[in-house]
């Protein structure tokens, strides 16, 4: 008699049936994962993008008003590794007061003004599943994100 003990006959090869079974269900939650880690590292990459943006315009008034497109250049240089990525960029003005400013030097003539950049960063995030069964919101995802700081005076 042989020291290793021999399995019954009726349960040769079930542990290969089971793995076969569950094989590819782990297969699809790994990849799930991958999927949702990508996702994440993504939004970083274009939420840094606007805030780069949005960090030049921030420097002063001059940069500011984003003579020759500075501000959405500085994002787009920020995500190189973002495919399509766009950049738009926007200031706007508020009073002290509360009440509302067209950025004129003249506006707020009873408290100071307050100036801000915004600037919006869009990519599409390219999916790993891209498979013609999946519906198409699923094969590439827009993201964007805002930010919006205060120019230093």
């Amino acid at each position: 008699m042989s020291p290793l003990r021999r399995l019954p006959r009726g349960d040769d090869g079930s542990a290969l049936a089971e793995l076969a079974i569950i094989l590819p269900l782990l297969c699809l939650l790994l990849t799930g994962l991958m999927e949702a880690g990508r996702y994440g590292y993504y939004t970083i990459l274009v939420a840094n993008a606007a805030r780069a943006g949005a960090q030049y315009g921030a420097q002063n008034l001059v940069t500011a008003a984003n003579a020759g497109g500075k501000m959405e250049a500085s994002a787009l240089a920020d995500g190189q590794n973002v495919s399509g990525l766009s950049a738009s960029a926007a200031e706007f003005c508020t009073c002290a007061d509360g009440s509302a400013s067209t950025c004129l030097p003249t506006d707020c003539a009873t408290s100071h003004r307050n100036v801000f950049v915004q600037v919006t960063a869009t990519g599409t995030f390219p999916s790993l599943l891209n498979y013609s069964a999946l519906p198409a919101s699923l094969r590439s995802i827009t993201v964007t994100d805002v930010v919006t700081m205060r120019v230093s005076p």
